[in-house]
């Protein structure tokens, strides 16, 4: 069982920034990459950023790709406890979304994070003037 909790998450104008974290508990964390998501009004989910277990790699959207950075700490020694922050810059108003952290089982280069297995709450985002 895994646990994930997102905070960070308002209002800014567009060209602003914001820093969103997850805060990640359960066993076998090691084994899971760690995923962003995000949904808009009216959109299908989409796969934002997505790093692998060992933080080695990070995959991002075309979308966000040179704007977004996403990291994850491990914070205990059991390792039953990460952070995962997405530090998202310059951003447009077309960013609006609710934006999940979820960890996953399967990581690609070139696709991202596949297989979730928990999901976080989500935190909404609003880009407006």
């Amino acid at each position: 069982q895994v646990q994930l909790v997102e905070s960070g998450g308002g209002l800014v104008q567009p060209g602003g920034s914001l820093r969103l974290s997850c805060a990640v508990s359960g066993s076998s964390l090691d084994y899971y990459a760690i995923a962003w998501f995000r949904q808009a009004p009216g959109k299908e989910r989409e796969g934002v950023s997505c790093i692998r277990n060992t933080g080695a790699s990070t995959y991002y959207a075309e979308s966000v790709k040179g704007r977004f950075t996403s990291s994850r700490d491990t914070i205990s020694r059991d390792k039953d406890r990460a952070t995962a922050h997405l530090q998202m810059n310059s951003l447009k108003p077309e960013d609006t979304a609710v934006y999940y952290c979820a960890v996953a089982r399967y990581y690609s280069d070139y696709r991202g994070c596949r297989d979730v297995d928990y999901w976080g709450q989500g935190t909404q985002v609003t880009v407006s003037s």
